[in-house]
């Protein structure tokens, strides 16, 4: 079964989920824990595993040969990345970090001027502690889009997922490219969320997601006791799921995560019972 641990808000606890329900189905099942959040990823500090780089991360960028340019413009008007900068009489040149290899450039150049390079956009990286296997991918810095990466960490997991009883994909904040990207192909997903107003804004952002791509999707409120929790029951309900597992504010889950241990409690259950 594959299993999204996703929420719209950033530091809601999405990745304190993830390496709690991983560890714990780890007990017993063989767990492929997939660490998505590419431009901030943490799984393996708050689980304590030493990872290993295993693959470079590449993707094309553009090389100009500027004896064929005829200085036309069209490779910069057709990248909607924004990546190539053209002035109008001078050759145009590209902006490696905000290229994202898509050869839009290449296909409409008119004098086959343009030519592929490769360039190191992040990495991935494994380890290993007892049954539980941790996956996951890191951006390098200063590169704009972190979808190539989570796309080659999916790819590269492919040859694993066979092996194991739950992969769990644990996707950064947001509901945008790469979040998307994580999100596919997941048979549930849980969205982790706080009763507080941007709580409430981004669980109804991530549940439409959800629902659009046909995920079934279930609600894990963290830090329960420190609002009222009406306005998240309210999204819950207008989105026809509930929530599942319900986790209030505690000074030794905040310990324990601070110090890479990973946080045992009854809503941790809760959600096993949902996936066995």
């Amino acid at each position: 079964m594959r299993i999204a641990i996703t929420g719209g808000k950033g530091g809601t606890g999405k990745s304190t989920i993830a390496t709690a329900l991983a560890y714990k189905l780890a007990k017993t099942k063989k767990v492929l824990l997939l660490d998505l959040d590419v431009d901030c990823p943490n799984d393996d500090l708050i689980l304590g595993i030493k990872t290993k780089k295993v693959k470079d991360v590449e993707s094309m960028i553009p090389k100009f040969d500027y004896k064929k340019c005829k200085k036309c413009g069209l490779c910069s008007k057709i990248c909607k990345e924004h990546a190539i900068v053209f002035v109008k009489g001078n050759f145009p040149f590209v902006i490696p970090e905000q290229c994202i290899g898509c050869k839009a450039c290449k296909i409409v150049c008119p004098f086959h001027a343009i030519t592929e390079e490769k360039q190191k956009i992040g990495e991935i990286f494994i380890g290993k502690k007892g049954n539980l296997t941790l996956i996951g991918g890191k951006m390098k810095p200063v590169i704009e889009e972190s979808s190539l990466v989570v796309n080659a960490v999916k790819k590269f997991s492919q040859e694993y997922e066979k092996k194991y009883d739950y992969v769990i994909v644990d996707t950064a904040a947001g509901t945008h490219c790469p979040v998307i990207s994580a999100l596919l192909n997941c048979d549930i997903a849980f969205a982790v969320t706080e009763p507080t107003p941007l709580g409430q804004h981004d669980l109804e952002l991530i549940l439409k997601l959800t629902k659009k791509l046909k995920i079934k999707s279930y609600v894990i409120l963290n830090r329960s006791d420190i609002a009222n929790k009406k306005m998240i029951e309210n999204i819950a309900r207008k989105y026809k799921t509930k929530i599942i597992a319900e986790i209030p504010y505690s000074k030794e889950i905040e310990k324990n995560y601070s110090v890479g241990k990973p946080i045992e409690h009854e809503a941790i259950d809760q959600i096993i019972n949902m996936v066995k």
